[in-house]
């Protein structure tokens, strides 16, 4: 079974499909990557050479998978950066395509907006369509704070407002929802993740990122997906995601140099640690 991926793509660094699609296939996926834009590196550095690649171009893609009648073994839709909202549409498209040869695949959205510090980063017309079309069409929803701020119009305070976030997430439609950063005072970041039937908070150290370090949520979904497909394990799926991006996050940290105040992640020089992390984290239940 495969994993189509439509998104971003940076030549130099980690981010979008640069950051998903090596992850996915360490941990055993088929990948089929659709780029959504090509540049030279991710926006955080502030200049990139490059082009929105347009909807036509993933409409077009698409179909020549249909054309080869391959559609029938995807597994899962994973979208992110879309670079504009008509690439949304065709995103759209893509996932009931899949769906009609592929009935119970999922389709795993990472509404790629802003950050917390940056803002948004996107076009003006693509939380609007994150929160009418696509999310509702989605199995599986993983935004960041700033995202689950955006989405629901709630000010992230609190566990208390994260649970009031994710609530109003299943709402919209995703049966799944992995909130991928959420800060906790005494230098701790969490991850929370829902199936309706459980809430479950997961705790790892901060590392001072800050921004600095682009993909880590596209990696991040990446990981996760990867482990829902296999174990079909809510619990198991949030510890052993982050427990390997924590592990590669904690490598990438501690082996870079800083190039224009960015960091760039460590894939593939940890990459074992997406198979065999140096930490074990555990989940509760969030009551």
């Amino acid at each position: 079974m495969a994993v189509l991926s439509i998104q971003s793509h940076v030549v130099y660094g980690y981010a979008g499909n640069s950051a998903a699609v090596f992850p996915l296939q360490r941990l055993g996926s088929e990948v089929w990557a659709v780029n959504t834009v090509e540049f030279s590196n991710h926006t955080g550095y502030g200049a990139w050479r490059g082009k929105v690649l347009g909807a036509e171009f993933v409409s077009d893609l698409v179909a020549g998978l249909e054309d080869r009648d391959v559609l029938k073994n995807c597994s899962a839709v994973l979208s992110g950066y879309l670079g504009d909202a008509q690439v949304g549409k065709a995103v759209i498209e893509a996932v009931k395509k899949v769906k009609k040869h592929s009935p119970f695949a999922l389709f795993a959205c990472d509404p790629v907006m802003g950050d917390t510090g940056r803002g948004f980063y996107v076009k003006p017309d693509i939380p609007k369509i994150f929160k009418d079309e696509l999310i509702p069409l989605a199995d599986i929803v993983c935004p960041n704070n700033f995202e689950l701020e955006a989405l629901t119009g709630i000010s992230i305070k609190s566990i208390e407002d994260v649970k009031k976030g994710v609530k109003m997430l299943h709402e919209m439609g995703p049966s799944i929802v992995l909130v991928t950063s959420v800060m906790q005072t005494e230098g701790k970041l969490c991850m929370v993740a829902s199936d309706k039937k459980q809430l479950l908070i997961i705790e790892t150290p901060y590392l001072p990122l800050g921004n600095d370090a682009a993909g880590t949520g596209d990696m991040t979904t990446a990981v996760f997906l990867s482990h829902i497909l296999k174990t079909k394990d809510l619990r198991k799926t949030l510890e052993l995601c982050a427990s390997s991006v924590y592990s590669i996050l904690e490598f990438s940290f501690k082996s870079s140099e800083k190039k224009n105040n960015l960091i760039e992640l460590k894939l593939i020089e940890a990459q074992e640690q997406f198979t065999s992390p140096s930490h074990n984290f555990k989940a509760k239940e969030l009551l």
